[in-house]
């Protein structure tokens, strides 16, 4: 080949000779590689190679074409019989709370439904009241365990919403907590204000006035501080209508901020066309989004936010239209949902099992969704989310047959370890109260 090569060239093999030895920090020789890099499929690598250097991912192939060129590294793993993907990323989550509703569980074992239980004062407002209440510590206490939880099978990256303070203060003091998580255990968070989550007790019978707060006073000064990277809605009739969100999505734009949306889960707002219209990055839920709203979707880019958690926990009977989201192309992202009463689960595994089960994905859409589709929900598709070289080393090890075990198999696998930017978050059997 060199020969060939100096016949056409004739410095190629000069050139060759004298090039420096390419130094990396780590590299796996060996492993199955689910690069997760394409438009369809896992990107299955066979016998594959992957180097890391510094936080970034330096280069990913098969080991033949390692064989090719001059290197070294300072650490040279035998991945045989392993499986190596793409770091986790839980791209919607509410965990930073306060309190339990279990009550609320019960209540609807006994038939009571979502509107009912929020009619009375249950639903989000008692995790606000339990919320508003709590310490800034407390609640870094609890959500830490949940974070902790997720962590532990692979997630690098998640999502994390206000929503339960309502008011200025705590709105400010979750958005801190989501912060600290962060960088305690050290993993990404992208912080999205959710100060549109539901119209406080105080503003009862005042939504327009508290969108105006909201837009003039609680988002700015969040902003300030330095502590939102996106902003989300509740639009629903429960709520805020399509006319408010469009005001609190403004808002939001005229501050630079990217937009995602809690869309056509109880019933048909459009509002996954209002998300579609106004560039928002997802649109989540979608159990009641029209085949309309659905091909704006596509037009525009908009991932489609899928949350079977909620599903299971209120026992829904409407699912999303996964048929017309592959129709349409519309990548497909999953997530825990991770909150206090509709969906208590911190486990992602658990989620992909669902989707699959309850939703008719297949293994490779589930693994998708919590890879490459969840990072482009995020809008952090160029960094992350797949193994190729330049991207954001976010590496997960797993001792598998097939990466499909994750979606088939519950409980039954945890990564060997976790690295993120490069560096070893966990490994299997760590323990993290």
């Amino acid at each position: 080949m060199l020969d060939t090569i100096a016949h056409a060239f004739g410095y190629a093999v000069a050139f060759e000779l004298h090039m420096p030895t390419t130094v990396w920090d780590r590299v796996w020789i060996g492993a199955d590689l689910a690069t997760l890099d394409g438009d369809i499929g896992i990107g299955h690598i066979a016998d594959g190679a992957i180097a890391v250097r510094g936080e970034q991912i330096a280069w990913v192939g098969t080991r033949d074409q390692l064989r090719t060129f001059e290197w070294s590294a300072r650490e040279r793993i035998d991945a045989r019989g392993l499986w190596l993907l793409p770091g986790l990323i839980d791209a919607h989550t509410h965990l930073v709370y306060a309190g339990d509703r279990s009550d609320e569980f019960a209540m609807r074992q006994t038939g009571a439904s979502y509107e009912e239980i929020a009619r009375r004062g249950g639903g989000i407002l008692s995790t606000v009241r339990a919320t508003r209440a709590a310490s800034e510590e407390s609640l870094l206490q609890h959500a830490r365990k949940r974070a902790s939880a997720l962590r532990a099978e692979g997630v690098t990256t998640l999502e994390i919403k206000s929503g339960y303070g309502l008011e200025l203060e705590t709105e400010l003091k979750m958005l801190r907590v989501a912060r600290r998580l962060g960088a305690d255990l050290d993993v990404s968070v992208v912080t999205t204000f959710l100060g549109a989550h539901t119209i406080p007790p105080e503003f009862a019978g005042r939504a327009d006035d508290y969108v105006a707060a909201l837009c003039a006073e609680m988002l700015p000064e969040a902003v300030r501080q330095g502590l939102v990277d996106a902003v989300d809605a509740f639009c629903e009739h429960i709520a805020f209508s399509p006319a408010q969100t469009r005001r609190i999505f403004s808002a939001a734009r005229q501050l630079g901020l990217p937009l995602r949306l809690h869309a056509d889960q109880l019933s048909d707002l459009s509002g996954a066309a209002l998300a579609a219209e106004l560039g928002a990055l997802s649109a989540d839920h979608l159990e009641h989004a029209s085949t309309e709203s659905l091909e704006k979707m596509a037009a525009h880019g908009v991932v489609a936010g899928l949350l079977p958690g909620a599903y299971y926990y209120l026992r829904e009977t409407k699912l999303p239209p996964v048929e017309q989201l592959r129709r349409l192309r519309i990548p497909i992202a999953i997530a825990t949902d991770c909150n206090p009463g509709t969906s208590p689960i911190a486990s992602l595994l658990l989620v992909m099992n669902m989707a699959c089960v309850l939703f008719g994905l297949t293994a490779d859409e589930a693994l998708r969704g919590v890879t490459c589709n969840a990072a482009r929900a995020l809008g952090l598709i160029h960094d992350r989310g797949s193994l190729r070289a330049g991207k954001r080393a976010d590496l997960t090890i797993w001792s598998l047959r097939h990466p499909q075990q994750l979606c088939s198999e519950v409980g039954m696998h945890r990564p060997d370890e976790v690295i993120a930017a490069g560096r070893t978050l966990c490994r299997r059997g760590d323990v993290d109260g």
